[in-house]
Formats: structure tokens, sequence, C-alpha cells
């Protein structure tokens, strides 16, 4: 069985995030492995365990996004592939998609493709799906928990009413929540071998994909503008002394547009 797992190099958000004059996030800075990817690389290194499955990490990135790769391959990842092209900066989550598609059909294809139930950059969440329909294979999302089993997939998805369970026969995309359990700190001996493990770098071409299918030129979304958020302004007091402190509760609802 091969398990690809989706990783993506994010700036430290925590330490600060600037946008250019294109409004796009400014990834000059330092980054590093988005941490919601840690839970996937998680899920893939105990179904490896069990069934000795093959396990890529696969990235689309600047050259600095082999870091999030070398990280994958510290946590169990069996290989690394990195998509750079300087004609990817700029797009959207369907473009990304795209190139993701087209990279997975490159490698021939996985039984089993993991993400993060999003990314700190965007927390858009809209690639697992997105590139189950490029591939048009099957898509669990939210996974709590997830079993492979006679060629299915089996997740449990935790929600607000209860925890629902969903099956998938492979291949399939499958999206892990991070209440799927701590992912395992990687031992001294794992962070050594990992700089023994290969990243193989391709690009768009390599893939067959236009350069004007993708980046700005291919988006199909875009950043109408960006704006701080605004200060959060102190609440009115009222006092439950008075009369008529129902009438003036409701006054300050109506005029709040809130009933």
């Amino acid at each position: 069985m091969r398990i690809i797992v989706l990783v993506k190099y994010v700036p430290d958000i925590e330490a600060g995030y600037e946008f250019t004059d294109a409004a796009r996030l400014d990834r000059t800075g330092d980054g590093l492995l988005n941490q919601l990817d840690e839970y996937p690389l998680e899920q893939a290194r105990k179904l490896a365990e069990q069934t000795g499955a093959e396990v890529v990490a696969l990235t689309v990135g600047p050259d600095e996004a082999d870091e999030a790769v070398r990280r994958a391959l510290q946590m169990g990842a069996d290989t690394g592939v990195q998509v750079s092209d300087d004609a990817i900066a700029g797009s959207d989550a369907a473009s990304t998609a795209l190139i993701l598609a087209a990279a997975v059909n490159y490698l021939g294809g996985a039984d089993l493709i993991l993400t993060g139930a999003g990314s700190a950059d965007a927390t858009t969440c809209l690639i697992p799906v997105q590139l189950a329909a490029r591939l048009q294979i099957p898509a669990l999302t939210g996974a709590a928990n997830l079993t492979v089993t006679d060629g299915v997939a089996t997740i449990r998805r935790d929600e607000d009413a209860g925890s629902i369970r969903l099956a998938a026969p492979l291949p399939a995309v499958v999206s892990v929540a991070d209440s799927a359990g701590e992912p395992a700190y990687p031992s001294a001996k794992a962070v050594m071998l990992a700089r023994r493990k290969p990243i193989d770098t391709l690009d768009l071409a390599d893939l067959g994909v236009a350069a004007s299918d993708v980046g700005a030129a291919g988006a199909k979304v875009g950043v109408a503008g960006i704006e701080a958020v605004p200060p959060r302004q102190a609440g009115a007091t009222l006092d439950a002394e008075t009369d008529d402190v129902i009438a003036a509760f409701v006054t300050l609802l109506q005029a709040n547009s809130l009933l």
C-alpha cells in the first residue's frame, strides 16, 4: 500500500506576518511545517507500522518548502516530493489541487492520500475535497479516527451533536482532524536517518501543467482587500436595579440589529 501525505511549508504565524503589495502573504521570513499536517503524518506512520505501507510526503511550495518535507521524513515518511516552480506563486486552492492531482498521477497514484484539516496561512480547508474531485475518488473529511481494512477506509468524525462513522473504498482522500491523537515526537535516530532519505523536486513541466492554469493567471479567487481586525469596543452596561432595565435592554438589542 502507498500512502501520500500532503504537507505544507507555512510562515511562522506566531512570529507575526505581513502582506505584499500584491495582497499575498509575505513568505520571505521564517517558516515551518504546518502544525495540522503532523496529525496525518502520525496516522500514516501508524498505518505503515501495521501494513508495511510506503509513505510519501508531498508538498507544493518554494525552495524553502523542503524544510517541511524534511520534517515529514523525520516523522516517518519514507521519501519526499516537492513541486516547485516560480509560476505557482499566487495559486488559489483550485490551482493547488490541480497541481497536487497532477503530482499524484505522476507518482503513479496512491491507495490513500492523507491531509491535515487546514493550513495555518490560508485555512480554506478546500484542498481535500478539491483534490478528490480532480482524482475522481472519494473524500472522507474530519477524521478523528482512521482504520483501513480490506481495501476500505473507515473514519470517525466527531461533531457537536455526536460522532458518525463514514467509509469509502480505496483509493481515497482523508483529512485528519487534530483530535486524532498527539503526534509522536521524532527520536534523535529518526532525525539522523531523515537526512539520508531522498527528496525529489518536480516542476510544472514535469507534471504537464501549463503555467497559465496556475498562479495568479489561473486563480479563480482573488483577494479584494486586506484590513486589520478593528479593536474590540467596550460593551454597554445596564443597571439591573432600575425599573426600566428590561426595556433598556430590548432597546439596546434593537439598536444593534440583534432583535
